[in-house]
């Protein structure tokens, strides 16, 4: 007699999982601090959240990544990924943000940016009632206070010292 039996798919709390998490005391402590105190980003709360559940130490619940998604209110791969951070580089890593790998120079030093100042508190030129960011920027490169720059440049320089735009 041939029997057919079709096994369901393992279900995910069978599959073994690649990264466990294990907290140590301190960690837990670090964590359950954060999360008290409710002063950090909100993906960070939710990462702490997040190492929290999936601990599969002494003192730790272990769940599974789709409880904890569903628990709060997250995806399954978004614990799974917060889980491969913390066993590949450590608990800063998995709780906060990575720095942005580019890095920005500034395109205006000080002098050009007083001089951009300047130029918006004075009167526009002909045929103009106020200075635009593009008219600025042309008038910059006229004057040869720098050798090219884009308005949104010029829109960064003027946001960022609380001038007025013209």
């Amino acid at each position: 007699m041939l029997v057919w039996s079709r096994k369901s798919p393992p279900q995910e709390a069978e599959v073994r999982k690649r990264h466990i998490v294990v907290l140590s005391e301190d960690e837990r402590a670090r964590l359950h601090t954060m999360i008290g105190r409710g002063v950090a980003p909100a993906s960070a709360l939710t990462h702490a959240r997040i190492l929290l559940k999936a601990n599969q130490g002494e003192a730790g619940p272990g769940w599974t990544d789709a409880a904890i998604g569903a628990a709060l209110e997250g995806h399954p791969a978004t614990v799974a990924r917060v889980r491969m951070r913390y066993v590949a580089a450590g608990l800063d890593a998995a709780v906060y943000r990575k720095a942005p790998a580019r890095q920005y120079r500034c395109r205006l030093d000080g002098e050009q940016e007083a001089r951009l100042v300047a130029l918006a508190c004075s009167a526009p030129p002909q045929g103009h009632k106020r200075w635009t960011l593009q008219l600025l920027a042309d008038r910059l490169v006229a004057l040869q206070v720098v050798e090219s720059v884009s308005y949104e440049t010029v829109r960064q320089a003027l946001q960022q010292t609380g001038s007025s735009h013209g």
